[in-house]
């Protein structure tokens, strides 16, 4: 893949995954506001649950955000585009699906 074409696709992922990011965060805390304020509710454990799952919806976006971070050393360092694990080329098609993959298809079924 070129270069340049990597570099966007990963500053726009980038873009993206920080945006949605951000949205979980403010969702989460007003779950928090919402859980610790008193009133009428048919379920109070409602904003629990919801609190729960936008802090677990940021992590896994946090998680994006550090392989975005360690593809972009790759495209620095002339390994992006290669097989953390054999070396192998990872396609251009699954880079332009996923620009942060860092396994081949079969290397990552494998470790499924």
């Amino acid at each position: 893949m070129d270069p340049e074409r990597a570099r966007r696709l990963l500053q726009d992922e980038r873009a993206e995954v920080q945006r949605l990011l951000a949205e979980a965060t403010a969702a989460g805390r007003q779950d928090w506001v919402a859980e610790r304020e008193t009133g009428d509710s048919a379920d109070p454990a409602q904003p629990l649950t919801d609190e729960g799952v936008n802090n677990a919806v940021a992590e896994t976006l946090r998680d994006r955000l550090a392989a975005i971070t360690r593809a972009e050393h790759r495209l620095k360092n002339g390994t992006f585009g290669q097989s953390i694990r054999s070396g192998l080329p990872i396609p251009d098609e699954r880079l332009e699906a996923d620009p942060a993959a860092e396994l081949t298809v079969e290397e990552a079924r494998s470790q499924r």
